[in-house]
């Protein structure tokens, strides 16, 4: 079955492509310090308007990937090497562009000890030493469940954890099958109990073939694990060999679920056909601690 084309999405899902100045600006750092950006690697709807915001996800850990998920297009296979001078170009990339507010991400590195969370860690110390005003998301792996790697991350001080379930638990084997729903809350839960001022997040896809009940029911999941943020978007097939879209999502449909995600107590939730992780991330992270205080 071939991919989905752009023209055959309904037309709430497709989306025109804008190179402005600011956007060539984000291209142009992340190439002059040999970075590379999910935006870029996982193919994202939004890539035009955050780069044109002058925002961008960077991916550090290489751009090969030790698992192979069904919904992911970033390269799967076996990486090598460690970039030790990462965290440096990083920070010197962000204070380039002079952001307010970074998110790093990586690919699963499932071949090192700790996961890759060292290299978490040293990237959040490098942009404190060299722009301390950025505020630093962090969207990581799972590390195994290697609990030694979270704290590794914690104890560098990020503002925001994330870490997305990606999808309802009776999807996993198909979509995540080397990762574990019970691990991916455990690392969520873990990581609020470790250090209940950094913000907690997760994300889900939506158009695998779950229903609405299982969604929240997700949802619930991450609040009683202690998820402070969520994002919902539709899952949109990268190539013919990723698993097909069971079907899209009417924008009412994400309404309700922001609704449900709302009564649920989650501080906020970003929903819709093009959410993806980091979209208005610095949004969501103010909303957090909006009502860390207001509570």
């Amino acid at each position: 079955m071939p991919a989905e084309t752009v023209a055959q999405r309904p037309p709430w899902i497709r989306t025109r492509f804008r190179a402005s100045d600011r956007y060539r600006r984000v291209i142009e750092v992340l190439r002059a310090h040999d970075l590379s950006s999910v935006c870029e690697e996982a193919a994202c709807p939004n890539i035009s308007e955050c780069f044109g915001a002058g925002t961008a996800t960077f991916m550090i850990l290489g751009d090969i990937c030790t698992r192979a998920c069904g919904f992911c297009a970033v390269t799967s296979g076996r990486p090598t090497g460690l970039d030790l001078g990462e965290p440096a170009r990083l920070a010197e990339a962000i204070a380039a562009l002079e952001l307010d507010y970074a998110v790093i991400t990586s690919v699963d590195r499932d071949d090192l000890a700790d996961g890759g969370a060292g290299m978490f860690a040293a990237c959040i110390r490098a942009i404190g030493k060299r722009r301390p005003d950025c505020t630093v998301e962090v969207l990581i792996p799972d590390f195994e469940g290697n609990w030694e790697a979270l704290e590794t991350v914690i104890e560098a001080g990020p503002a925001v954890l994330n870490h997305n379930i990606e999808t309802v638990p009776r999807l996993y084997p198909r979509v995540r099958p080397k990762a574990q729903y019970k691990r991916s809350l455990e690392l969520i839960s873990r990581a609020k109990a470790l250090a209940p001022d950094i913000a907690t997040k997760s994300g889900l896809m939506v158009g695998l073939g779950e229903t609405f009940d299982e969604l929240v029911e997700a949802m619930s999941d991450l609040r009683s694990a202690g998820c402070e943020l969520l994002t919902i978007g539709q899952y949109l097939r990268p190539t013919a060999k990723h698993l097909p879209v069971a079907r899209y999502y009417e924008p009412s449909e994400f309404e309700a679920l922001a609704t449900a995600g709302r009564g649920l107590g989650f501080a906020h939730v970003e929903a819709g056909p093009l959410v993806r992780s980091s979209y208005h991330a610095a949004e969501q992270a103010r909303a957090a601690a909006a009502g860390r205080s207001d509570g």
